[in-house]
This record gives structure tokens, C-alpha cells and sequence, in this order.
């Protein structure tokens, strides 16, 4: 996909957008999750990124995809690499590779998950990670009567999960989670605590190098193109 300048599609700066930066800089999870992994100092490539708040704090390098051409726009005349386009056509294409994949907000959204989680690999650096933020239904079912808990089952999203079919998911998509955190707290023991009651997770993951379809599943695939195992 070629890269595209839509500064030209801009809006003026507005406070209601420039809050989300500021409330990004101050949020104590995405901090804890920076500090942890360093991301201040490695190239993330940020897919679903919006506006880019979350871009202008990864490292040198780092790289935005919004499918908004006013979203890619606003992020471009911040200064920030955001590119405009759709991770799930078949026409996007990015030549680079990053050290960090991060995700957070969209993997709900998607039309397909798996092969999602089968394409991202190829913008990954050997030894990098994957990060995907996703909403889920709390394991206190009951806590959805509270609007805090409640984002999971947006209308607007197209995927529902839990902690344990979150995780599944990324398995099933050729990935090994190392950890599945709110990171709330910095402490993983302290945090793992208040997992029947988190109502958004972040999967840690790297490719698995092993990773292949079942023979029964293979078999299924007999006839269809383009499938890698």
C-alpha cells in the first residue's frame, strides 16, 4: 500500500482530540505497560491507532494505521507516521518491520480475527511482541449491570470474548501468550488478582514457531488459497 499524506484532509486542532493525548499520557495502565516493555524505545507498529495518542509515546520510528483519512490526517500534522488504511484488505502492505505489534480496541472489531493474527506476523521482528488490548466480559458476569463493564458488548463490536477465549484465540492464530494482564498494578501477583473483575486485558504474545493446523483442519482447507501453516 502506498503511503499517502492526508494533512491536506485535516482539521484544526481541536481540544476535545488533543484530551485524548493528554489523557493518554496520564493513563496509569498504558504507563505500566511503556515502562515494562520499553516501548519508548523501540518501533511499535500501532494498528487501529486513531489518532496516534498512543504512536507519540513509542519510540523513534513507530508507525500509526488508522482506516480514517481525517484520524491519519490529524496524527500527520502532529508529526506523527500515521497511515491510513485497512489491516484486513487484502491491499494493505507495509515493507517495514517492528520490534512491538500494539493493538488495543480492535481486535473486536475485526471482520476475522484469525487471519488478522496470521498477517501481522510478517511486520514483526525476530524476538518482537505482540500487545492486543481487548475488552471482555468480566468473570463476575453479574458486573455487567454496571456501565464500567459494559464495553464489551458495544453494539459496535462484532467479536465478544472472555479472558480464557481471548487467550484461545490468539493460540488458535499461531501465537504463544506469555502473560494476559489488566497491568493495572505493576506487580504481576497483585494484578492476576483482579482478574475475575478486569474488564479489559492485554495479551503478550510472540510467534509461535511451531505453530500448524490440525490434520483434520488442514483437510478443511483443501481447495482454499493462500493458507499458510
Amino acid at each position: 500500500m502506498a503511503y499517502t499524506d492526508w494533512t491536506w484532509y485535516c482539521p484544526r486542532m481541536n481540544p476535545k482530540t488533543e484530551k485524548r493525548f493528554e489523557n493518554t499520557s496520564k493513563s496509569k495502565t498504558f504507563n505500566n505497560i511503556v515502562r515494562t516493555f520499553g516501548l519508548d524505545k523501540k518501533r511499535v507498529l500501532d494498528i487501529g491507532c486513531t489518532f496516534g495518542e498512543f504512536v507519540a509515546r513509542f519510540g523513534t520510528g513507530s508507525t500509526g494505521v488508522t482506516i480514517t483519512p481525517s484520524e491519519a490526517a490529524y496524527g500527520q500534522e502532529k508529526g506523527l507516521d500515521i497511515r491510513c488504511g485497512n489491516i484486513e484488505s487484502d491491499s494493505f502492505v507495509l515493507e517495514e518491520k517492528y520490534d512491538v505489534i500494539f493493538a488495543n480496541n480492535l481486535f473486536e472489531h475485526l471482520y476475522s480475527t484469525h487471519n488478522f493474527l496470521r498477517k501481522i506476523r510478517d511486520y514483526l521482528e525476530p524476538g518482537g511482541i505482540l500487545i492486543l488490548g481487548v475488552p471482555c466480559i468480566p468473570k463476575v458476569v453479574s458486573l455487567l449491570r454496571f456501565k464500567k463493564f459494559q464495553g464489551s458488548l458495544s453494539d459496535a463490536h462484532v467479536n465478544f470474548f472472555t479472558r480464557d477465549t481471548l487467550i484461545k484465540t490468539v493460540e488458535a492464530g499461531g501465537w504463544t501468550p506469555s502473560t494476559t494482564r489488566g497491568f493495572h498494578f505493576t506487580n504481576p501477583l497483585v494484578d492476576h488478582l483482579f482478574d475475575p473483575v478486569y474488564p479489559h486485558f492485554y495479551v503478550i504474545a510472540v510467534p509461535n514457531p511451531h505453530f500448524t493446523y490440525s490434520e483434520k483442519r488442514m483437510k478443511e482447507l483443501v481447495g482454499y488459497i493462500n493458507i499458510h501453516t
